[in-house]
C-alpha cells in the first residue's frame, strides 16, 4: 500500500511518516515499504543489498533539489516495484513552479496511487508561531539531542521576536494548504494534530492501508514499550542533554505574564515543565531505557538500510515553553485575533485559551512519566 501524506508543515507530518513506515515493516505486503520523504525535491533508483533489488530512495542530502520534472518523478515511483511512504508539502509545490497541467497530471497519478492522508491542525496561532520559530532555528526538525542542543541553545538563551507580517503570512498559507488539498486529492483520511497525535496508534489502525489478514499492531506489541513512553523517552532524552548543556529557559522569568495563570495551575506547569530533571523523570528514563535503545537502534538500522531517510523527530518545544522563547507573545496573541476578526475567520483566542491548551499538552506528558501502572 502506497501512504502519501499531505503537509503544509508543522502538522507532525514527518512524525505520522516515520511512525507508518516503522508500523508497516510488520506486515507482509509481499513488497518493501520503503519511506521517501518529500516527493518533489529529489529521488533516486539504487540497488539494496537487503532487498536485492532496485529501490527509490533520497539522493545525499546536498543533492536534494528541483532537478526532477514531475513527470519523471512519477515514473520513478512507478518504476520502483515497493510500496512507498512519503509526504508532499505545497510550499515545495509553490516554489517548483510547474506549469498547473504539469500539476494536474501528477495530482492525478497520485490518487490513482496513493493512500492519500491529509494532516492538519486546530491551533493555527501555535501552527504559524511554529513556522516562525523555524524561520529563526532554520531547522523543520532534529533527530537526535546533540543536534537540538546545538539547534536551539542560542534561542533557548535569548529567545525571539516574531515579525507580525511574517506570522500572517504563515496564517495565510495554511489557508492556501486546505483549498489545495479541497481542489486537487481524493483525500482518504485526515490526521488532526491536536486530537490524533495523543492516540497514534488508534489513528492508524483506522487506516485501510494494511493488510486485511492481519489485525492492526500497537507500537507497544511490537516493541514492548508503548508509542507514548517511548515518544517521552524521545523528548526527555533532549531535554536532560540540554540541561547538562546550558539553562533551559525557566517560567518563573520575566514571561511569566505571558500565560495569565493562576498560581494552583502555574505550580502545575512549572512542575510538569521542569520534570525533564525531575526525580520522577529520571526514574521514568532509567524504568524504558533499554526498550527505548532497543527500539532506537532498530529505527537506526532502517535509516542504514534506505528504508528511512531519517529516525523519528524529536518534539521541539511545547506550547508553553515556544511562549518563553517568543518575546512578543502578548503581542503575537493581539495580531492572531486582529487578522481572525479581519478575514471573519472563528477562531480567535485568548492568553487563557493558550494557557489552557499548554496545560494540556503538559498533562499529557505528565501522565506518561507519573504513570505507574
Amino acid at each position: 500500500m502506497n501512504v502519501l501524506i499531505l503537509t503544509p508543515d508543522r502538522v507532525g507530518s514527518t512524525l505520522l511518516q516515520r511512525y507508518l513506515t516503522v508500523i508497516m515493516q510488520e506486515y507482509d505486503y509481499k513488497k518493501p515499504v520503503i519511506n521517501l520523504h518529500e516527493l518533489t525535491n529529489g529521488l533516486e533508483l539504487k540497488y539494496s543489498l537487503k532487498f536485492d533489488q532496485n529501490i527509490l530512495t533520497k539522493p545525499a542530502k546536498n543533492q536534494w533539489g528541483y532537478y526532477q520534472s514531475l513527470a519523471e518523478v512519477a515514473d520513478l515511483l512507478d518504476q520502483a516495484d515497493h510500496y512507498k511512504t512519503s509526504r508532499l508539502a505545497l510550499y515545495h509545490i509553490v516554489n517548483r513552479k510547474d506549469t498547473l497541467s504539469d500539476q494536474l497530471s501528477f495530482y492525478e497519478y497520485l490518487n490513482k496511487n496513493f493512500y492519500i492522508i491529509s494532516a492538519r491542525r486546530n491551533n493555527l496561532f501555535e501552527h504559524a508561531l511554529s513556522w516562525c520559530i523555524v524561520a529563526a532555528s532554520k531547522h523543520l526538525n532534529v533527530y537526535s539531542p546533540e543536534e537540538k542542543t546545538a539547534v536551539f541553545q542560542r534561542i533557548y538563551q535569548n529567545g525571539i521576536t516574531v515579525n507580525s507580517e511574517v506570522f500572517v503570512t504563515y496564517l495565510g498559507r495554511y489557508f492556501n494548504y486546505i483549498q489545495w488539498v479541497n481542489d486537487h486529492f481524493n483525500v482518504n483520511s485526515v490526521f488532526n494534530y491536536e486530537s490524533d497525535l495523543k492516540n497514534l496508534d488508534h489513528f492508524a489502525s483506522t487506516l485501510d492501508i494494511f493488510p486485511t489478514s492481519t489485525p492492526p499492531k500497537s507500537w507497544k506489541e511490537i516493541h514492548g514499550i508503548s508509542w507514548d513512553q517511548w515518544n517521552a523517552c524521545h523528548y526527555l532524552t533532549s531535554a536532560k542533554h540540554q540541561a547538562f548543556t546550558y539553562s533551559m529557559p525557566q517560567l518563573e522569568s520575566d514571561n511569566k505574564e505571558l500565560l495569565p495563570l493562576n498560581k494552583e495551575t502555574q505550580y502545575e506547569i512549572e512542575r510538569i515543565h521542569s520534570g525533564a530533571l525531575s526525580t520522577q523523570s529520571i526514574e521514568f528514563l532509567e524504568k524504558h531505557t533499554d526498550l527505548y535503545q532497543i527500539t532506537n537502534n532498530k529505527i537506526n538500522q532502517m535509516v542504514n538500510e534506505d528504508i528511512m531517510v531519517t529516525p523519528v523527530p524529536i518534539k521541539l518545544q511545547t506550547l508553553a515553553e515556544k511562549a518563553m522563547i517568543v518575546k512578543n507573545f502578548k503581542q503575537i496573541v493581539d495580531v492572531f485575533n486582529q487578522w481572525c476578526i479581519k478575514h471573519n475567520i472563528p477562531m480567535t483566542t485568548s492568553e487563557s485559551d493558550l494557557a489552557n491548551s499548554a496545560m494540556q499538552e503538559l498533562t499529557q506528558l505528565y501522565n506518561t512519566i507519573y504513570d505507574t501502572r
